[in-house]
């Protein structure tokens, strides 16, 4: 098997089977990401792709998950996409799940019906990122997509059966724009009603567009007690039928994981329990919030 540069899979896919698909992003300008810097983006031939299938299949006797890498194989025509998860059930007949990133553009482009016949043949979930449900920061942060887009993409990949995944950073607003940032992303994973929902924590990669602001004082980081407070803020604004919630990424400074809206009381008590030992959150009532 071949891989080309740092290879990127969500937390979930840890353990699986990573095929690229694809090598790097096809947007690759949202301003406070460093992936792909290192790779020019194109589309893996079939040839290459069936290859590294078939290695794989001689040297790992069980295969459960696989997942599609890099960050827009939904960018594939569907036909190849299906021509892979046909190829991925025929040599593995044990898999049980395979996923992919997807871009809100990649979605949009895809018919409904396309969707269907990705789901039928095997594609299990698509994790999206999400960022922010807010137009302002949306584009400040070169996503290519405004809050209406995203919605409609998260939309159309639930109607169509396959499991969405989604992802939110949190502190992505800084402090200027952290209340806007978490009630407007509230608002839209709500639309979307997701089957699941992860928060990354906003990380500085050194040389980033983001980055730069931060150095010249034009972006302001939030604490770990802001961030902390801007989650609780989500939750309390979320209003899901059924999600599965993770807030247990490297980046997170607080742990969590539950079911919402099961779970949502419980968190919360664990957002105020990690809070209590703050003077300024006991000064300032943000327990009211």
């Amino acid at each position: 098997m071949r891989y080309e540069g740092i290879v990127y899979r969500p937390p979930s896919e840890a353990n699986s089977l990573i095929i690229q698909a694809t090598i790097g992003c096809a947007h690759n300008k949202c301003s406070f990401c460093s992936m792909y810097k290192d790779k020019i983006f194109r589309i893996r031939s079939l040839k290459e792709i069936f290859t590294d299938l078939e290695e794989a299949r001689l040297y790992y006797n069980n295969i459960t998950r696989v997942f599609l890498a890099d960050g827009d194989a939904l960018s594939m025509k569907t036909g190849d996409i299906l021509s892979i998860i046909n190829k991925i059930n025929e040599l593995f007949p044990e898999c049980r799940r395979i996923g992919l990133y997807g871009a809100p553009k990649d979605i949009l482009r895809k018919t409904t019906y396309e969707l269907m016949q990705l789901h039928n043949a095997g594609l299990g979930i698509i994790y999206m990122g999400v960022e922010s449900g807010n137009d302002d920061i949306l584009t400040q942060i070169n996503k290519g997509v405004n809050a209406a887009q995203v919605a409609e993409a998260g939309r159309k990949a639930k109607e169509s059966g396959i499991k969405l995944s989604v992802t939110l950073i949190s502190g992505l607003g800084g402090k200027k724009n952290w209340m806007n940032h978490v009630v407007d992303s509230a608002k839209i994973i709500n639309d979307i009603d997701p089957d699941y929902l992860g928060l990354l924590t906003l990380m500085l990669e050194q040389g980033t567009e983001l980055w730069k602001k931060v150095k010249s004082g034009e972006f302001q980081v939030l604490s770990p007690e802001e961030v902390t407070l801007e989650t609780k803020v989500l939750l309390q604004n979320l209003q899901l039928s059924q999600c599965v919630f993770r807030s247990n990424h490297a980046s997170n400074y607080l742990t969590l994981a539950g079911e919402l809206p099961r779970d949502k009381e419980t968190l919360l008590l664990e957002i105020d329990n990690a809070l209590c030992g703050n003077d300024r959150y006991r000064a300032e009532g943000y327990r009211r919030l």
